[in-house]
């Protein structure tokens, strides 16, 4: 009888498979086999791995699990974006959305935002995913599972298509979920798999000041976001509740930390509501950011119904984008996609959620 330990086939990398394989006694570019028809060409059987005897495919389904994404739910933006509700095997919902955006004088690019928690424990006053709760972490497999599952479904339509960026952005905080995260951005990053370049993916944090620094340190040369959204520690409190734990001062200090270490730009988010969307506000934020290696993407807050807020309007939005520009900052203001569909992270679910 076999008593091998069931690992979960889509976190594990082909040196991992190659472990695997010898335990089996199955030659060792068997792995590399395996690891190309899951990564690289997102199948979801089996049975779809026609170069592997039959037998030898049996051998590997008895030790290893092998679980696509269940689609519940996908919804489509007028402007292309594509919306996805997936069930995991325990039966928890996660959120991912795939953008595509098409460019005259460079390659498409297709950015799929992934979730990296079920649910999220921080609660940001914006967020329609905190509404309901945290659940548990995310495996390098789920995580990595839902750009798998996005190219599998598309290339039905597209038997080319192919992701070009990934933002970990979606439901929950990444840096909480460190050890995973990075471990399905190896795994995405791997050449016999999606071979996504490390810089044309990014993590965005409510500021987690100690992993920043460890990201810092381990630098995978991936894009780092910092969804800052105020400039003082009173208002931050209110819309971040991290920054009780991980106030401005400590948080900017990991950011000049991370600056010096890897030499690279910080991305600092800022989403405005109606409340915030204030020149004075924006002076407090140029104050905060100055000297600090980075630029500011302002972000239009999506409506969520139970959070109350609105959006500014787009003469404010526009005062506050000059009062940074002339503060001598680099700024751009988030281009808009599936606002028709939707587009908070975290509405989907609960959707769905309360029509069950």
């Amino acid at each position: 009888m076999n008593t091998m330990k069931r690992l979960e086939l889509r976190a594990l990398s082909e040196q991992e498979l190659t472990g695997v394989c010898t335990g089996l006694e199955l030659k060792k570019f068997r792995a590399g086999q395996v690891f190309q028809w899951v990564q690289g060409k997102a199948v979801q059987t089996w049975e779809d791995m026609k170069n592997i005897p039959a037998q030898e495919r049996l051998q590997l389904a008895e030790g290893l699990d092998f679980h696509p994404l269940e689609l519940v739910r996908e919804q489509r933006s007028h402007d292309g974006t594509r919306k996805y509700l997936f069930r995991l095997q325990d039966g928890d919902t996660i959120e991912c959305v795939l953008m595509e955006y098409e460019r005259k004088s460079a390659r498409d690019r297709r950015t799929v935002c992934v979730s990296t928690q079920v649910g999220c424990a921080v609660g940001c006053a914006f967020c329609a995913t905190g509404l309901g709760g945290f659940r548990r972490n995310l495996s390098p497999g789920e995580i990595v599972g839902q750009v798998l599952d996005i190219t599998h479904h598309l290339r039905r339509e597209d038997p080319e298509f192919n992701v070009t960026n990934i933002v970990f952005m979606g439901m929950g905080e990444p840096l909480l979920n460190y050890d995973s995260v990075i471990k399905s951005i190896t795994l995405l990053n791997d050449a016999k798999g999606q071979n996504i370049g490390m810089r044309r993916m990014t993590i965005s944090t409510s500021g987690v000041a100690p992993k920043i620094r460890q990201l810092a340190r381990d630098n995978p040369q991936v894009g780092l976001a910092v969804s800052l959204h105020a400039a003082t520690d009173e208002v931050r409190d209110a819309l971040v509740p991290m920054n009780r734990r991980y106030p401005l001062k400590e948080l900017m200090a990991a950011c000049r930390e991370y600056s010096d270490l890897t030499n690279r730009r910080l991305t600092f988010e800022v989403a405005l509501t109606a409340d915030t969307a204030r020149r004075s506000q924006a002076e407090e934020l140029a104050g905060l950011l100055k000297g600090q290696l980075g630029h500011v993407n302002l972000i239009p807050v999506n409506p969520v119904a139970e959070t109350g807020m609105k959006r500014p309007l787009a003469s404010e939005l526009k005062t506050f984008a000059e009062v940074l520009v002339r503060s001598g900052l680099t700024v751009t203001v988030r281009e808009e996609r599936g606002t028709d569909i939707d587009a908070a992270c975290g509405q989907l679910r609960r959707q769905w959620e309360s029509e069950s």
